[in-house]
């Protein structure tokens, strides 16, 4: 009997790396990838090891070594995570693997929750690796116990790219058999292979190159590429990963014939193309974010002396930037076709309220910027880095915002470039752990005189309040070695280091004020639980309400920002709502002692 179930992408593809039979799975947090790792953390059968690394380069070299071992492994990030991954991965292409390797790279086009919109299929030409590129949760999780095959048949490792839409999209997924049997991990020492000198290297490169064809033929023959020829059809459509859906339903609905390429592996299926190419006058490309498909199809258009047009995003039929949907390519059909399009609206559309994002009621962070706001001034500079924290652009906290552990660094280059103003950079504690630790230990060591402030919420909070390694368990809950920030600031060799509970300011601000004064790297750790991990804990403190008759309007805790606190213009009056998570910061700030503690 077929099992089906309906679930989240990103469970489907933990599904999936449990049919192929993956024995290490490791990974750092990253929206569109972290559900990956939670899902098969949770599970009480695992016969597999499971991990949250400290950084992805260390995830990626996690999965090296099982892989070398001769067992299946998969390491899972986000696409800007992969920057941090590619010192590792880059080399890995030249030496291979024995054991299936999967590296799970999901894309965020549109920026949902990323810096940037980079395309991983640009790495996998780089590194000259296979890519997969699914095109909906179900073939995502058939994609994977293919790919581990295809990875060990090869003996390289394979990128799989999902996008925002098949990570975060639901659907009812046929589920297949999780295999009892398993490789017995063995590691051989081959010296020609696993330790790679420049002679090495070069034999590698050269075995690298010499499989590329046989890659792009086994692919090319492979479910996840398909090609459907109208005979009488001039317009020929190629569709890659999710894109793909988006071409075919909108060609469906409007019963417009074309040919219809879809693919879903890199290196691209050359002979499909071609047979495509021959048989239509012009072919629309529809990918999302870079224009790689298109740029192989022209390169192969022209190879074979085909007279046929090209159009994709290097002529500004399809955008380069931001996701695609069925409304994108129906509008690519306009522009390339001159076709007269009228689809009507499958629903009432409802403009909604703007919901800028904004840190939670009750959040350490927005204590933490308030002091360093009235410590440093609105004159100094604030770099800061990836996380919750991002937020405190709006109590103008930070200044920049560049990539993960950057803060500490780009502190040290203002500084060092001779900037007199001073400088004052905030980072998380899972960042910290991340890449901050070589940024502190180079700002100390070259002398720049900066204030750092470690945000230690003690979680890894903006990607599912996932441990890190100060928080003194695993990914599955078994208790670990609690690291603690301060002792390793001092070990680097940090001579001011002071720990505070941001929720009392005084206490903070005083600190910050010393580490201001402080000649060198003075480092500032703000300690204080998630409030959101903490009421999970159980932490619950006495909510504050206002006393309308000692409240002035003064609107000074409103400023403050907290969802909390808003302002009743009919009486001229601070309210504080249901959202109070009683941190008591707001009672600090008023000068007029109306807030109070709320009286059982």
């Amino acid at each position: 009997m077929t099992m089906r179930e309906y679930m989240l992408g990103n469970v489907a593809i933990a599904r999936g790396l449990l049919e192929g039979g993956v024995q290490v799975i490791a990974g750092y947090p990253g929206t569109p990838s972290s559900e990956i790792i939670d899902t098969l953390a949770c599970r009480e059968d695992r016969d597999y090891h499971i991990e949250w690394s400290v950084n992805e380069k260390v995830a990626m070299e996690v999965a090296v070594g099982a892989a070398w071992a001769g067992v299946r492994s998969a390491v899972t990030m986000k696409h800007v995570g992969l920057n941090v991954a590619a010192d590792p991965l880059m080399t890995l292409a030249y030496a291979g693997t024995k054991g299936g390797l999967i590296a799970i790279v999901a894309d965020d086009p549109s920026c949902h929750s990323s810096q940037n919109e980079q395309d991983t299929r640009r790495y996998a030409q780089f590194a000259l690796l296979p890519c997969f590129d699914p095109s909906t949760p179900q073939e995502a999780k058939d994609m994977l116990p293919y790919a581990f095959e295809f990875s060990e048949k090869f003996e390289v490792p394979v990128i799989f790219r999902p996008t925002t839409r098949i990570s975060h999209g639901k659907s009812d997924i046929e589920l297949g058999e999780i295999p009892a049997k398993k490789a017995v991990p063995h590691f051989e020492k081959l010296l020609d292979r696993w330790v790679m000198l420049p002679k090495n290297a070069r034999h590698r490169h050269t075995h690298l190159l010499s499989i590329q064809q046989p890659i792009e033929d086994t692919l090319a023959e492979s479910p996840w590429n398909s090609l459907e020829l109208k005979p009488e059809a001039k317009l020929g459509v190629i569709g890659a990963g999710i894109a793909a859906m988006y071409a075919k339903e909108a060609l469906v609905e409007l019963g417009i014939e074309a040919s219809f390429l879809k693919i879903g592996t890199y290196p691209v299926p050359r002979r499909l193309i071609l047979e495509l190419l021959k048989t239509v006058d012009a072919v629309l490309v529809f990918e999302e974010l870079e224009p790689v498909v298109e740029e192989q199809v022209k390169l192969i258009a022209q190879e074979a002396g085909i007279e046929v047009s090209v159009l994709g995003k290097a002529n500004g039929f399809v955008s380069r930037e931001g996701e695609l949907d069925v409304g994108a390519f129906l509008e690519a059909l306009k522009k390339t076709f001159d076709l007269e399009i009228e689809l009507e609206p499958s629903g009432t559309a409802i403009e909604l309220a703007p919901r800028p994002p904004a840190l939670c009621a009750g959040c350490s962070h927005r204590a933490t910027f308030y002091s360093m706001r009235k410590v440093f001034g609105k004159d100094a500079i604030y770099p800061s880095d990836i996380g919750c924290y991002t937020l405190g652009i709006q109590s103008g906290t930070v200044d920049t915002t560049l990539c993960m552990g950057s803060s500490i660094s780009i502190a040290s280059g203002l500084y060092h470039a001779g900037e007199k103003r001073p400088i004052c950079c905030s980072i998380g504690d899972s960042t910290f752990f991340h890449t901050g630790m070589n940024s502190l230990l180079n700002a100390i060591v070259n002398k720049a005189n900066i204030t750092v402030t470690i945000l230690d919420n003690r979680i890894t909070a903006m990607t599912g309040h996932q441990p890190n390694p100060g928080v003194g368990f695993t990914v599955t809950g078994e208790p670990a070695v609690q690291v603690s920030l301060a002792e390793l600031c001092k070990a680097m060799g940090a001579e001011f280091v002071s720990v505070v509970n941001p929720y009392k300011l005084e206490e903070t601000q005083e600190a910050l004020k010393a580490a201001k004064e402080f000649e060198g790297t003075a480092v500032v750790i703000a300690r204080q639980p998630c409030v959101i991990s903490g009421k999970r804990a159980g932490i619950r403190r006495v909510p504050y309400i206002v006393e309308p008759e000692k409240c002035e309007g003064c609107k000074q805790c409103v400023k403050f920002g907290c969802p909390a606190i808003e302002f009743d213009e009919e009486n001229k009056c601070a309210v504080i709502t249901a959202l109070c998570s009683g941190c008591g910061v707001c009672a600090q700030i008023c000068k007029f002692e109306a807030i109070q503690e709320m009286k059982k």
